[in-house]
């Protein structure tokens, strides 16, 4: 079994649900107009997924340590969590705290 270790992928790219372009700075993972993510991880910044489906933003909570993101994947229903970047859209941020993490309808 793989460590969940973090590896850095500089990278830009163009959100698959928004279409806003997004200046990746190593750790960026998801958009931060429309917090959308794309299933591409086993293991943070691998790349190692076949999925490649949308990864919605279903929730979200917070802690002294700022926002946590929890997505599921639009493909296959796999779950995931992040956490939220300082350029993420906070009014987005904070009417996903609180929801339930559901599979997409």
């Amino acid at each position: 079994m793989e460590s969940k270790r973090f590896a850095k992928n500089v990278e830009d790219f163009t959100c698959a649900h928004c279409g806003t372009k997004v200046s990746g700075g190593g750790y960026t993972d998801h958009c931060p107009k429309c917090l959308y993510s794309m299933h591409v991880d086993v293991n943070p910044g691998d790349r190692k997924a076949k999925c490649g489906g949308l990864m919605r933003p279903v929730s979200a909570s917070s802690d002294r340590k700022g926002f946590t993101i929890y997505y599921v994947c639009t493909k296959c229903w796999a779950r995931w969590s992040v956490r939220a970047a300082e350029e993420d859209d906070q009014d987005l941020l904070y009417g996903l705290v609180g929801k339930a993490r559901r599979p997409p309808t």
